[in-house]
């Protein structure tokens, strides 16, 4: 089969095997993936992603000597059963799944794995226990983007939001916008957000930001102060009598970006009591400095992935159309145009989502 396979800190395209299902497992023609950030990440930061995760315990286990096919939001269709499954999807079904196997070894990444291809080919094999047919109506495109919306629906549901939560989202990139969705579906308003990409901040309002801000330009924490004052001082909580200004609303920040430095900024610049949800992957070392969370009694969340589900539900929500992820595609390319999509995706002012059709002309 046809694959874009990351080989050597490079994608090339190349003829390999079709995988077999095993046990319990359904092979699936690919119809759709979306190119995630992380994968960009993983691209440039290889072996920082696989030492990072076999200190901490993390998912992501290869050999970086090895061939990988990534693609881990996807959409695809039923097209052989393997040994050992209860054949209760037919094939030709489009499903979605999360992004993981089950072997006798446990639970197996798709994407980041030496053995189990993503969606950057034109084959997989899955769990059969874990696929979820595409409601009727749905497109493929967008059910492709179920994966990266569950990240924000997750990161949301961790945050714990209260009713009176004035949320800041700091970067909007796919996972930002991934936020800012869940922060609509959950009407934690109103929604401030920064970057200093234009057109992510036209993306921000497209999916449910009620602010956005240019860092360059405007502090994001003097933005969100003037819209987290309580419209109506006498319906907030009691507060300390020597406290002056306006009283504000508790303050929710998620992070999402996944750059250094980004977080120790942002315990810099957010008031006391802030909760703080990192969502953004960094796979390099970061600092920060404890003081800044000791003196404003500060409460830092780190988060990954979804639960079955939040997986499940967001599938729904998009087909209700209660997530809309239309702003988010901005192109289509085939196996092919893989490694030209990662170099576009360099830049925040081209493209938020490029989806891949490995079966594309």
């Amino acid at each position: 089969m046809r694959a874009a396979v990351m080989r050597h800190h490079r994608l090339v395209v190349d003829d390999i095997p079709a995988p077999e299902p095993r046990r319990g497992e359904v092979l699936v023609k690919t119809l759709a993936c979306g190119i995630c950030g992380s994968d960009l990440h993983a691209l440039e930061h290889t072996e920082l992603l696989v030492e990072g995760a076999r200190r901490s315990g993390g998912p992501f286990v290869m050999d970086v000597a090895r061939d990988v096919v990534m693609g881990h939001e996807f959409c695809a269709e039923v097209v052989d059963h393997g040994p050992g499954t209860e054949r209760r999807l037919a094939a030709g079904t489009r499903v979605c799944s999360m992004p993981i196997v089950f072997s006798s070894h446990g639970i197996e990444s798709v994407g980041y794995s030496n053995d189990n291809p993503g969606g950057y080919a034109e084959y997989m094999r899955l769990s059969e226990t874990l696929l979820l047919p595409v409601p009727n109506g749905l497109s493929t495109e967008f059910a492709a983007l179920t994966e990266p919306m569950a990240v924000g629906v997750h990161a949301v549901a961790k945050a714990r939001p209260g009713p009176d939560d004035a949320p800041l989202v700091i970067g909007c990139g796919p996972v930002g916008l991934a936020v800012i969705a869940a922060l609509k579906l959950a009407d934690i308003r109103p929604i401030v957000a920064a970057d200093f990409s234009a057109r992510r901040r036209e993306l921000a309002l497209a999916m449910g930001a009620d602010i956005v801000v240019d860092p360059a330009e405007h502090s994001p924490y003097n933005a969100w102060a003037e819209a987290a004052a309580y419209a109506d001082p006498t319906q907030a909580p009691p507060r300390a009598p020597w406290l002056t200004g306006p009283h504000l609303r508790p303050a929710l920040v998620f992070e999402c970006v996944g750059v250094p430095g980004v977080i120790e900024q942002i315990m810099a610049g957010v008031p006391a009591n802030a909760r703080i949800v990192v969502v953004g992957v960094c796979m390099q070392r970061d600092h920060i400095e404890p003081m800044f969370g000791i003196n404003k009694e500060l409460n830092l969340q780190f988060v990954l992935g979804y639960s079955g589900e939040e997986f499940a539900n967001t599938l729904h929500w998009i087909a209700e159309g209660r997530i809309d992820v239309a702003p988010l595609l901005t192109g289509t390319v085939g196996i092919e145009g893989v490694a030209g999509a990662f170099a576009a995706l360099a830049s925040p002012e081209q493209h938020a989502k490029i989806i891949v059709e490995p079966w594309r002309a």
